[in-house]
C-alpha cells in the first residue's frame, strides 16, 4: 500500500477524474456504461476512456462486459482498504482522533430501539416511484419509519397510473403530493437516518451532504412513466416498479438496525439494490 496510496491520490487528483470517481460512487452498486457517464459529465468518449483507464489501473474502479459494452463500477473493497490505511496511518489507530461519525449522531445518548428513524426517497419528478417507496414504508412498517419523498425536479400532480396502483393495495393517497428535496433542506427540516434515490437521474446529481450523515443508498428503478403501448401494458410497468419497491422495502424494514453497525448496515442497504423485483400480478 505504500506505493498504491500515493498512486490513487494521483489519479483523484485531477478534477474530472474525481468527477467520475464520485459519480460511480453515488450510484454504487450500480455498474454504468461509458456512455451513460460522458452524458451525465460532460465529457468527451475519447477523454472520458483515458480516465476510465487510469482510474481502472489505480484499482479504484473496475470493468465488466455486458454484451458488446464496458460497464463500470467503484472497487469498493480497493476503496474501503485505501481509505482504512490513510486513516490508521494518520491517526495511528487513535478512535478518538479517526473514529467513524456515529450513525445517528443527532441521537446520540438514546436507545434505538425506541424511536423512528427518518427515510427520505428522493426522484425526479416525485409522482411515481418515490410515492411508492414512501407509501409502502409508511403502510409496512409506520410505527418504525417515518416516511418522506421528493423530487429534484417535482411535477405539479401525481401520476394517474402510479395513485391507481396504490389505491389497489390499499393505500390512502389523500394526502400525497409531489415535494421538491429544498422542503427537506432548511432548519426545520427532519434530520434523516436513511436517504434512497430511486432513479438514476436524481443520483446522478450531486446533491449537498445531508445533515446528520444519514445511511444512503441507490434502489434505481425502471421509470414506468416512460412505458409505452396499450393502457394495460403500462399499468403493468407501474405494477412492476410497486412490486419491486415491496420487495426491497419489505426487507429492509426486517434489518435489525439496534444490532448492525454503520459499515453493516450500509453493506445491507446496498445489497438491497440486487434483489429481484419479487412477484407481480
Amino acid at each position: 500500500m505504500e506505493t498504491l496510496i500515493p498512486s490513487r491520490l494521483t489519479t483523484l487528483g485531477h478534477p474530472q477524474r474525481l468527477a467520475i470517481f464520485r459519480l460511480l460512487m453515488r450510484r454504487y452498486p450500480d455498474r454504468l456504461p461509458a456512455g451513460e457517464l460522458s452524458e451525465v459529465l460532460g465529457i468527451k468518449p475519447s477523454t472520458l476512456s483515458s480516465y476510465l483507464s487510469a482510474l481502472t489501473q489505480a484499482g479504484l474502479v473496475t470493468q465488466e462486459r455486458a454484451g458488446t459494452s464496458l460497464r463500470y463500477s467503484i472497487a469498493m473493497e480497493e476503496v474501503r482498504r485505501t481509505f482504512d490505511y490513510l486513516l490508521t496511518d494518520c491517526c495511528r489507530g487513535r478512535p478518538d482522533l479517526c473514529a467513524p461519525l456515529s450513525i445517528f449522531p443527532h441521537m446520540e445518548g438514546q436507545t434505538m430501539p425506541n424511536r423512528k428513524f427518518n427515510v427520505l426517497f428522493i426522484c425526479t419528478g416525485n409522482s411515481a416511484r418515490s410515492i411508492f417507496a414512501e407509501s409502502i414504508l409508511r403502510a409496512l412498517a409506520g410505527d418504525r419509519f417515518e416516511a418522506f419523498s421528493a423530487g429534484t425536479d417535482p411535477e405539479s400532480q401525481l401520476n394517474p397510473f402510479a395513485l391507481e396502483v396504490l389505491r389497489q393495495n390499499g393505500h390512502d393517497v389523500s394526502g400525497l403530493h409531489a415535494k421538491t428535496v429544498a422542503t427537506y433542506q432548511g432548519p426545520d427540516a427532519p434530520v434523516f437516518d436513511f436517504v434512497f434515490t430511486v432513479c438514476n437521474r436524481a443520483a446522478n446529481e450531486a446533491c449537498p451532504a445531508w445533515e446528520g450523515q444519514p445511511v444512503s443508498g441507490h434502489w434505481g428503478v425502471p421509470d414506468p412513466v416512460k412505458a409505452e403501448g396499450t393502457p394495460a401494458e403500462k399499468a403493468l410497468a407501474f405494477r412492476q416498479a410497486y412490486s419491486a419497491f415491496l420487495h426491497r422495502i419489505r426487507a429492509f424494514a426486517a434489518l435489525p438496525m439496534e444490532r448492525l453497525d454503520r459499515i453493516s448496515l450500509q453493506r445491507a442497504v446496498d445489497d438491497l439494490a440486487h434483489l429481484p423485483r419479487g412477484d407481480t400480478e
